[in-house]
């Protein structure tokens, strides 16, 4: 930044982040429950965030959203009976849904239509993977294991396209529970850090080239920290420089969170109709657009823009070198304050009862879209 080191530009953008989320609170006052609770709420969140993010950074493997729902659940969990009201875990739940879309808005100020068709030769498999998930998820989920339909499009969709990520865009749209959507989290984590050290061990193993491991960790490794973490340490063991297939792919599976939420925005639109009819108001018709969450169009807006300022300001030095940083580490913090804030909402009792078949189900969809990788990757050259 030539003023600045990038250490200490980075903790500038966190401070920038940190305050962001404050004054966001500020300005959704109006619909935050009353009382001091909410705001105690929001400080302890955001403050977590902050300590979920330093960690993240320190290290590859585990993005800072999941570790801020670890540090959700620890907290509530392990503090003494009586120290978080009930208004705080309102206050708590509000945020984890505001803020989930506040992050996914901010999200699409980080893609470009480039991102989108840069590795188009991997859409067919990430196609055939989305379909794949869906498909066992909720033929495994609703017959064998018997969870909800929520769930099941939450694992699915976090299996498939870009793990908490997805399940964070896709919650509000279905109007997925916060215990719901904390189950899809834990169960797309476990399965997804042992991909992340696994895959480029078992590449080598099997004599993979760089190409089909590229095919291999980007199309099967959730959370895109995590494809990062194996695509470094395969591109260290092999002595790679400036390797990046499988980020490239991953980059193309993310941007497939714009299809999976106008698919699900119309199908719980249907769905809603459907209820009402069955209720006696056979009269009312539950539009698109009206059952659309509205961070959806804002999202797609925001890619717009980046596309066009991209271009505008191609080789600029404050675009590239503050412009983009602020919004990347602004959704990914926006992500971590609603995670955290979902975290309150689990109790280790029931996560490790009725939490038990949600994990089952992300290892079945886990399985299933390795095994489709593994099987393309293998007929690349």
């Amino acid at each position: 930044m030539g003023f600045l080191t990038s250490s200490a530009f980075s903790w500038v953008l966190l401070a920038v982040c940190a305050a962001a989320a404050l004054l966001y609170a500020l300005i959704r006052r109006r619909e935050m429950p009353e009382g001091r609770a909410s705001w105690a709420a929001v400080c302890v969140c955001v403050a977590l965030a902050l300590a979920a993010t330093v960690i993240g950074r320190a290290q590859r493997y585990v993005g800072a959203p999941m570790l801020g729902l670890i540090m959700g659940m620890l907290l509530v969990n392990l503090a003494p009976a009586g120290w978080f009201s009930a208004g705080y875990r309102k206050a708590a739940a509000f945020m984890g849904k505001t803020y989930l879309s506040f992050g996914i808005v901010l999200l699409g100020a980080t893609l470009s239509f480039e991102d989108l068709f840069g590795a188009v030769y991997a859409l067919p498999l990430i196609i055939f993977n989305m379909l794949l998930a869906f498909g066992v998820s909720f033929l495994v989920g609703r017959r064998l294991l018997g969870v909800s339909g929520d769930v099941c499009t939450l694992v699915g969709g976090g299996t498939c396209v870009c793990g908490g990520t997805a399940i964070a865009a896709l919650s509000p749209v279905i109007g997925a529970r916060e215990e719901d959507t904390a189950y899809a989290m834990t169960a797309i984590f476990l399965f997804d850090m042992l991909a992340c050290l696994a895959y480029p061990y078992f590449a080598m193993l099997i004599g993979m080239s760089s190409e089909q491991f590229g095919f291999l960790a980007g199309s099967a490794i959730n959370d895109t920290s995590s494809v990062v973490a194996a695509q470094e340490t395969y591109a260290a063991l092999n002595s790679l420089e400036d390797y990046a297939l499988p980020t490239t792919i991953k980059v193309v599976r993310t941007t497939m969170i714009i299809v999976l939420t106008l698919i699900f925005s119309t199908l719980t639109a249907r769905k809603r109709a459907r209820e009402g009819a069955g209720a006696g108001e056979a009269g009312r018709r539950v539009s698109f657009w009206a059952s659309l969450p509205k961070f959806i169009p804002i999202f797609l807006i925001m890619i717009v823009a980046n596309t066009a300022l991209g271009g505008l300001a191609s080789g600029a030095p404050v675009y590239e070198l503050a412009v983009q940083p602020l919004f990347t580490n602004a959704y990914k913090f926006m992500v971590t304050v609603a995670l955290t804030a979902i975290g309150f909402k689990i109790n280790f009792r029931e996560l490790f009862t009725r939490g038990l078949r949600p994990i089952a189900l992300g290892g079945c969809t886990w399985l299933a879209v390795f095994a489709s990788s593994l099987l393309f990757s293998l007929t690349v050259a």
